[in-house]
């Protein structure tokens, strides 16, 4: 579909097809790739879905749910933000694929500007709050937007020491849950002088299922992803992770060796020696593209190229034209 700002039934078209059951972002990208528009993609579905082996042919969400949607999100403030238009955030518009929709309550202009988020413990130590809050304001006084998920603890800091500069929340319900509720009058701060986003129904309140894909529009709105505490197994790591698969940058502020709250961010320093070698292990003499190789290494994209230039300095790798790299 050409990218471009959608009518009103343009849009009621596209939630309804990204609200279908099943039809998930990467199902969704296919369709609008496949039939141009999410009209033709809706009239398709049931026929396709019935071609595919299901007993029953898929049924469409009812229209009414739709409005109430829509009506929800209005009574909020909120806009919609679809992802062929405009408006809709570029970095995240570069994920394969991006969320079809976006709500967004308050100065949705912050999503498209130059961010970094911090993520991190929601039982974090004082220090750590307070390490948060202040990297968050020095970094916002510098020019960065910073993104976090309003958890408690070190995402809730970093929101107070951005909130003058540029904050932009991402939850795992809508933008009208305010989740954990402690944090109503952040809520309304952000909603006031930052942004709340969310890819869910203004209403909708967090299952514990959504939180995986809120840590991926975390980490896709972001140019790097800053770990401040964060223990062994924790959602701020799948944060990370998510991260280093997009291509985006990870720092991780170490902690005590002591303290199980910095497990995973001490962890998350990379051993190069042994990143150097696994990247020669994946080359070839068939040609790669560098973003390939970041996916395939699972690790930071500046932390790749580095180690692709030693490779290439001994006469390891060979840096071609285009973004790719080959085995030499």
């Amino acid at each position: 579909m050409t990218p471009g700002r959608l009518s009103d039934i343009q849009r009621f078209a596209w939630l309804r097809l990204a609200r279908t059951e099943t039809v998930g972002p990467v199902a969704f990208d296919h369709l609008i790739t496949r039939y141009g528009t999410p009209e033709r993609a809706l009239s398709a579905l049931p026929d396709l879905s019935r071609k595919g082996g299901r007993a029953v042919p898929l049924s469409l969400p009812p229209r009414e749910a739709i409005e109430q949607e829509l009506a929800a999100g209005e009574k909020l403030g909120a806009r919609l933000i679809c992802g062929c238009e405009p408006d809709f955030p570029p970095r995240l518009a570069a994920l394969d694929p991006p969320p079809p929709v976006l709500w967004a309550l308050g100065r949705a202009e912050l999503l498209s500007q130059p961010s970094l988020a911090i993520v991190g413990a929601r039982i974090a130590s004082a220090a750590g709050q307070r390490f948060a809050r202040q990297l968050a304001t020095d970094l916002g006084t510098a020019g960065h937007v910073i993104v976090s998920g309003m958890a408690r603890g070190i995402d809730g800091a970093a929101h107070e020491g951005s909130l003058a500069t540029g904050a932009v929340a991402v939850l795992g319900g809508g933008v009208g849950d305010i989740y954990p509720p402690e944090h109503d009058r952040l809520h309304a701060r952000l909603a006031a002088e930052g942004c709340v986003v969310s890819e869910s129904a203004p209403d909708r309140r967090a299952q514990a299922k959504n939180f995986p894909r809120r840590n991926r529009i975390i980490s896709g709105l972001s140019l790097g992803v800053i770990v401040v505490e964060a223990e062994l197994k924790s959602g701020s790591l799948i944060t990370a992770r998510l991260a280093a698969e997009q291509g985006r940058d990870v720092f991780a502020v170490p902690g005590s060796p002591l303290d199980p709250r910095s497990k995973g961010t001490n962890d998350l320093d990379i051993d190069h020696d042994a990143l150097r070698e696994r990247i020669a292990a994946l080359l070839s003499p068939t040609p790669v593209s560098r973003d390939d190789l970041v996916r395939a290494a699972a690790a930071p994209a500046s932390a790749v190229m580095a180690a692709l230039v030693e490779l290439s300095l001994a006469g390891r790798a060979e840096l071609l034209d285009g973004g790719l790299v080959a085995g030499a």
